[in-house]
């Protein structure tokens, strides 16, 4: 069974940037869609990013666009999600999430995806 582990969380200024991983054990993670969301206090959950098998295609929410970058290294079994210019409105918890044998990004829904990791908090302020 696939396992997810966030990493890369923490305390960032305006402006600043973080590096999110999302490891992945007990299973070949090559094989699934990866999913980055994130959730703020009150907020539901919400699509940031998505990256397809192999890297093929990759899909950003709007807020996302132009700041975030989304990569994987299949060889290490993990997912990035390279987080710059944040912004205090992008503090949340981010989760990865996965789905298997997909080519495709699914819609950024939370049911579409099978597999999800803990969370790891992000927090942008000065």
């Amino acid at each position: 069974q696939l396992q997810l582990v966030e990493s890369g969380g923490g305390l960032v200024q305006p402006g600043g940037s973080l590096r999110l991983s999302c490891a992945a054990s007990g299973d070949t993670l090559e094989h699934y869609a990866i999913g980055w969301f994130r959730q703020a206090p009150g907020k539901e959950r919400e699509g940031v990013s998505c990256i397809t098998t192999s890297g093929g295609s990759t899909n950003y929410s709007d807020s996302a666009k132009g700041r975030f970058a989304i990569s994987r290294d299949d060889a290490k079994n993990t997912v990035y999600l390279q987080s710059n210019s944040l912004k205090p409105e992008d503090t949340a918890i981010y989760y990865c999430a996965a789905t298997f044998g997909t080519a495709y990004c699914p819609p950024p829904r939370t049911d579409e995806y099978d597999y999800w990791g803990q969370g790891t908090q992000v927090t942008v302020s000065s």
